[in-house]
């Protein structure tokens, strides 16, 4: 039991020197970017710690190798292991079309309460970006993982389901909406998962010294879903808060916009004006928590605006474990060429680390990756975009981050 990371009643985890971490390697490129991933892992502990940790990564199966092997495309004991070994990382995973589950991804964040997707969007320099001053972009997304679209409920158009809540919602309301040919969703927002989730995103900011928390929201429009979300966004400031968090309201109002020492501001900002924001006023902004699908939207765009989705990490952690991955797709045209960028897993790994309390190792992984681009030995994706680079495969390029840890 000794390799086993356990948890303590706050929620913190007890950390052994060489912890078992499962890992899936993934479909299509997953198993060139994991390989590429966990080299720069193994090193950056191994420099780090000079052999004192090491991570005894251990595989478990989950997508087309395991549906090819065992008929099954999430195996029940694969969330097990997850849940005993309390950490996991994962490549990107195929959703199966036409059968199967609705998303892998979404499954395992959902049997095993991830609620939290968090994506750090973070400038590295001399990654290629669409915008004037990339160097200003450093936000993390706190994105609601359970509710919202991502529970899926919806009826397509001439169904009997349909057509039994179309007609509930024209005899409650006015909107006289055709029973025969709409379809029909539903996004439910609760008290309980909203509140779980601003939480955590404004304990984030207070233990790691962000400025602000922004709750991103449609509540103009959706008054009793999104508006809720707000609503008891700032119950949690209120309730949980109190002495470390001052509402931009008062702050104004009160303060003349002068921070007082301690305070994190909570902010709130309308979806369509966020995504204007964060592209004319990065600097403002730090923490952003949002419902599902907006949390999806905005990251993505943060994403592109520091380099694309191959240098994106994400983590979805819950109350008893965390998994880290990729951001992006499987891209099958790609698998087994040694040719994608592994950026994007190896920065979740760096996440990992960091939830382990590794810090010194994951500043090991950012510093050799920093430099890696700043040499301009890159992979194809960035290779085409900057100038006299060098142009590297995968495992390459993990060996090249590997070669500059000091």
């Amino acid at each position: 039991m000794e390799n086993i990371i356990e948890l303590n009643k706050d929620g913190s985890l007890i950390v052994p020197d060489t912890p078992v971490i499962p890992y899936i390697p993934g479909d299509g490129t997953g198993h060139d970017i994991w390989n590429a991933t966990r080299l720069v892992l193994d090193k950056a502990v191994k420099t780090a710690y000079k052999g004192d940790k090491k991570i005894l990564f251990k595989e478990i199966p989950a997508g087309e190798d395991s549906f090819k092997k065992t008929g099954e495309w999430l195996p029940k004991k694969t969330l097990e292991q997850i849940q005993k070994y309390k950490v996991a990382i994962k490549g990107p995973l195929t959703t199966p079309v036409g059968h199967g589950m609705r998303s892998l991804n979404v499954a395992i964040r959902q049997e095993l309460d991830l609620f939290a997707c968090i994506r750090p969007a973070k400038y590295i320099q001399g990654v290629p970006s669409p915008c004037s001053e990339p160097e200003n972009i450093d936000m993390i997304i706190f994105r609601e993982n359970t509710e919202d679209i991502y529970l899926g409920i919806e009826w397509e158009a001439g169904t009997k389901e349909a057509k039994e809540v179309l007609h509930f919602i024209n005899k409650k309301t006015s909107k006289n909406l055709d029973e025969t040919t709409t379809g029909i969703g539903i996004k439910p927002i609760s008290e309980q998962y909203t509140k779980r989730l601003i939480s955590k995103a404004i304990q984030y900011a207070i233990d790691n010294d962000r400025k602000n928390v922004t709750i991103m929201h449609k509540g103009n429009i959706m008054k009793y879903t999104e508006g809720a979300f707000l609503k008891w966004g700032y119950e949690v400031g209120e309730d949980e808060f109190k002495d470390s968090i001052i509402t931009e309201q008062k702050l104004w109002k009160e303060f003349d916009g002068k921070i007082p020492e301690g305070r994190i501001v909570l902010k709130e900002r309308i979806a369509d004006n966020m995504f204007q924001q964060v592209l004319l006023r990065p600097s403002e902004y730090d923490v952003i928590a949002a419902p599902n699908l907006n949390g999806d939207y905005i990251s993505d765009l943060l994403a592109a605006m520091v380099g694309g989705l191959g240098l994106a990490p994400g983590a979805n952690i819950g109350d008893n474990c965390a998994v880290f991955e990729a951001t992006h797709g499987t891209a099958p045209k790609y698998a087994g060429l040694d040719k994608v960028n592994p950026g994007s897993l190896i920065l979740s790994g760096a996440m990992m680390l960091d939830h382990l309390g590794w810090d010194k190792a994951s500043k090991t992984v950012r510093q050799a990756l920093q430099k890696t681009i700043l040499n301009k030995t890159v992979t194809y994706d960035l290779a085409r975009q900057i100038e006299g680079s060098t142009k590297l495969k995968c495992s390459e390029f993990a060996k090249e981050i590997c070669s500059l840890m000091e």
